[in-house]
């Protein structure tokens, strides 16, 4: 796959949030006091590496290989389902860290949503397709827990 210019920027872009997701989650995991929101953080922070692994390939001029993204994925979103349905603590801490993550994952979603209608490449439309989709994800996993914590009161 050749990128263009615009490609390659969108990309170094994302690469540059990938990054930084994977230290936050990292980080974030390390501070969390209830057991249930370090390990969804854990599994963010793995799944925001593979996103990074992805970026990386396409980088280097190669179209990622989405089903077998999309297969891990699905087993490590089942995962986290199982873990938002169990009880755990409040924390005021907890609650800011969520606050954190859930602006973050808005705002790189959206920043997936721009590179997807500029490239030109269907396979590597569909990879940030694919990657923009588990950020959202992310979001509903991060809301969902906040709301069952009485940490975030949708209108």
């Amino acid at each position: 796959m050749t990128l263009t210019q615009k490609e390659r920027s969108l990309l170094q872009d994302q690469k540059n949030h990938e990054e930084i997701c994977i230290k936050k989650y990292n980080n974030y995991a390390s501070q969390a006091k209830d057991p249930e929101l370090k390990q969804m953080f854990q599994n963010f922070a793995q799944q925001e590496q593979n996103h990074l692994n992805t970026i990386n390939q396409m980088l280097s001029g190669q179209v990622p290989n989405m089903q077998q993204n999309q297969q891990q994925s699905q087993q490590q979103n089942q995962q986290q389902n199982l873990q938002n349905q169990q009880a755990g603590m409040t924390n005021a801490c907890d609650a800011d860290l969520c606050n954190d993550m859930l602006m973050t994952e808005k705002y790189v979603s959206n920043a997936y949503n721009t590179a997807v209608f500029e490239f030109v490449d269907t396979n590597a439309r569909q990879a940030l397709y694919h990657i923009q989709k588990e950020e959202q994800q992310h979001g509903e996993g991060i809301f969902n827990y906040m709301k069952k914590k009485g940490m975030y009161q949708p209108q």
